[in-house]
């Protein structure tokens, strides 16, 4: 009896964050609003419990609506894998692709330190700080990681590159179409005078999930993305 005791207090263990509620399916909808039109996204994360511990799959698909569709009829398709850690999540691989253009992939070599770009038809080779995670990773990252309380630094690739981002934290309530939430906000902190913006609200009594991500991209896009319906699975791995 204490043989299986121990076996089942190690394999709790092993879960990052020893939380008996963390869920295995988490789907995600979102309305977007944007300067030149509306959208919406739906994501979808997977979480399984393998041999060599436990590994995760995100899947983002937005779409544009209404008149929009006609202007942009192309969906953009984010996907991002990799292992849950007590640090939180280590991507291994990640894309973005938009349309019929070829995706911009990030590949993480964890072993030998390296990550791999290739956007446009180019192929880069980087050192991989500890600290790196693709963008999407790092919507979901704090379902399994304790956030800092006042600063959060990581190094933040989308495909085409690799960036250092320094994000302020702090506290917020919001309206949202499914209810009031309290949040934690975490504001990236830019360079004087740049343009770029970003800015995610987590919820605090909710796995930490992003509920809202406000941003401005290089291409000067404001981008506004607000939830509007969550449904979270806790069905245990077979």
């Amino acid at each position: 009896m204490k043989f299986l005791i121990a076996i089942l207090l190690s394999w709790m263990l092993s879960w990052p964050g020893f939380a008996a509620d963390i869920p295995s399916r988490i789907e995600i909808s979102y309305h977007v609003s944007t300067d030149i039109g509306e959208g919406e996204i739906n994501e979808v994360m997977e979480m399984k419990h393998t041999k060599n511990g436990h590994s995760y799959t995100i899947n983002s698909e937005a779409q544009a609506t209404g008149l929009f569709k006609l202007i942009e009829p192309n969906s953009i398709i984010r996907h991002s894998e990799g292992i849950i850690t007590r640090q939180g999540l280590r991507p291994t691989r990640a894309y973005e692709k938009r349309g019929k253009k070829e995706p911009s992939l990030a590949v993480f070599d964890w072993e030998k330190h390296m990550i791999t770009l290739q956007h446009d038809g180019q192929e880069v080779h980087e050192k991989l700080p500890a600290s790196t995670i693709d963008r999407l990773s790092l919507s979901y990252n704090f379902i399994f990681a304790p956030l800092p309380k006042h600063h959060v630094d990581r190094h933040v690739t989308n495909g085409q590159s690799l960036r250092l981002s320094h994000y302020k934290v702090s506290k917020e309530t919001i309206e949202t179409p499914i209810g009031k939430m309290e949040t934690i906000v975490l504001t990236r902190q830019e360079a004087k005078h740049s343009k770029l913006k970003r800015k995610l609200w987590l919820a605090l009594n909710n796995h930490m999930l992003p509920v809202r991500i406000v941003s401005v991209e290089e291409n000067g896009r404001e981008i506004d993305k607000i939830v509007t319906g969550i449904n979270i699975s806790y069905q245990a791995d077979h």
